[in-house]
């Protein structure tokens, strides 16, 4: 059996895109071969430099090119709050809010049994050892709402307030400017739930 072609390579590796199937992986090869060359070198340029100088933040796990990232070093942001989310994504999606000066930790993922990771694959560790910093009043746990993610944020809030630290996790209800009608029954028994004096 012949090696696959440098095409089929191509193709091959933008398939570990998440959502990118063979047929789009195929559309975009060939998108990138035939109408965006620069744009295939730039993409690939850019890869290979991320690659070779971004790491983990000594402090908050997300991606960084120096030890400890300009949030970090940052001294605006409040270091009594630290936010836990999942993701580099989820920590960008709660910076475009603007609403929260805390610190933060990337936990690179969630417990998934199923999937082989426990405490130990998300170094657990790291994040008690950051936590208990003596600086840290208050962890806010806002992994996502899923069946891991609430499996995650129970395991954290076991774990931080058995040490005696304030723990919260991000509330849920009916989202801004939504209406009921249009409102899965969940989030809304959910909002009843955790309504709020006015």
């Amino acid at each position: 059996m012949s090696a696959p072609s440098s095409l089929d390579e191509l193709i091959a590796a933008l398939r570990c895109l998440p959502g990118v199937g063979p047929r789009s992986a195929q559309r975009m090869a060939y998108h990138l071969l035939q109408h965006d060359r620069k744009g295939a070198a730039r993409l690939a340029g850019a890869l290979e430099r991320s690659l070779a100088v971004l790491r983990h933040c000594g402090r908050c796990n997300a991606f960084s090119e120096e030890d400890v990232c300009a949030r970090c070093a940052n001294p605006r942001r409040d270091p009594g709050r630290l936010c836990v989310v999942e993701t580099p994504a989820d920590l960008a999606m709660i910076e475009q809010t603007q609403s929260y000066d805390g610190l933060y930790y990337v936990l690179m993922g969630r417990l998934s049994p199923l999937d082989g990771i426990g405490p130990r694959e998300l170094e657990l560790d790291r994040l008690i050892a950051r936590a208990c910093d003596g600086a840290v009043r208050e962890v806010i746990l806002a992994t996502n709402f899923t069946n891991e993610g609430e499996a995650t944020a129970h395991t954290i809030a076991a774990l931080l307030g058995a040490r005696g630290l304030t723990v919260s996790r991000l509330s849920r209800g009916v989202p801004v400017g939504g209406e009921l009608e249009h409102t899965d029954m969940g989030t809304i028994a959910q909002a009843l739930a955790e309504r709020r004096a006015l």
